[in-house]
């Protein structure tokens, strides 16, 4: 596929004008992000190359080397952006009413993030694991953020609930390890589109391993209410 289809930066006005550097430096980053975003997402990261991105972003190569060191470091840093975004929507939940609620909505809204993204959805699903030692760093330190994310709902549920017995330090992990290998699953088959219809599968799948089937059970029981408002 041409590296000319799909999305193309616009480039800031010719010659002099009165925008701060500042301003031009992020235009220059935002623009070769997007282009490294919809080439991996459409074509892979293997097919991807430098002077693609930077003809797609229609950026100079200087400019893009002022940014990233190499392609891999510009693909990892697309993925940095991505999941700092998801996380900063994921961490709005705190304000649910009881952990359950916000175990529900928090599954349905990370799906529909995905659901909405394609791209970047093929992107980090597909492409991620395929880049090297780097790329296992990055997905780590995400892992890491949303272990510490379960870790919290299953401290927030032995508040509301005292009688759960403590949670293994093995539940974050593997809570996090199969709703990523079930997400990319969805991705690989071509299956993004869908990717809501798990949110009540893998919510109830939490709420078992973070706390209990009597729990799981009444959250069957009000099925609905986390979808409403």
């Amino acid at each position: 596929m041409s590296s000319n289809a799909g999305w193309q930066g616009e480039p800031l006005p010719r010659g002099r004008h009165k925008l701060p550097v500042s301003t031009v430096r992020a235009s220059q980053r935002e623009r070769i992000v997007r282009a490294m975003l919809e080439s991996v997402g459409r074509d892979g990261y293997e097919v991807t190359t430098v002077p693609r991105v930077v003809a797609t972003a229609r950026v100079s190569r200087n400019a893009f080397y002022e940014f990233f060191a190499d392609k891999a470091d510009c693909f990892i840093a697309v993925c940095d952006d991505a999941a700092q975004q998801l996380l900063a929507e994921l961490v709005d939940l705190v304000s649910e009413s009881d952990w359950v609620q916000a175990m529900r909505r928090g599954a349905r809204r990370y799906l529909l993030w995905w659901e909405e993204r394609p791209t970047l959805a093929r992107a980090y699903f597909l492409s991620l694991p395929t880049v090297g030692e780097r790329a296992v760093a990055q997905r780590e330190r995400q892992y890491a953020a949303f272990r510490a994310m379960f870790a919290d709902l299953g401290r927030r549920a032995r508040a509301e609930q005292p009688e759960l017995a403590p949670l293994s330090e093995l539940v974050p992990r593997v809570l996090v390890l199969v709703i990523t290998d079930l997400v990319a699953e969805e991705v690989r088959a071509g299956r993004t589109d869908r990717l809501t219809e798990l949110a009540d599968d893998i919510a109830l799948l939490a709420i078992r391993l973070l706390a209990d089937e009597a729990t799981a059970q009444r959250a069957v029981a009000t099925r609905g209410v986390a979808d409403a408002a």
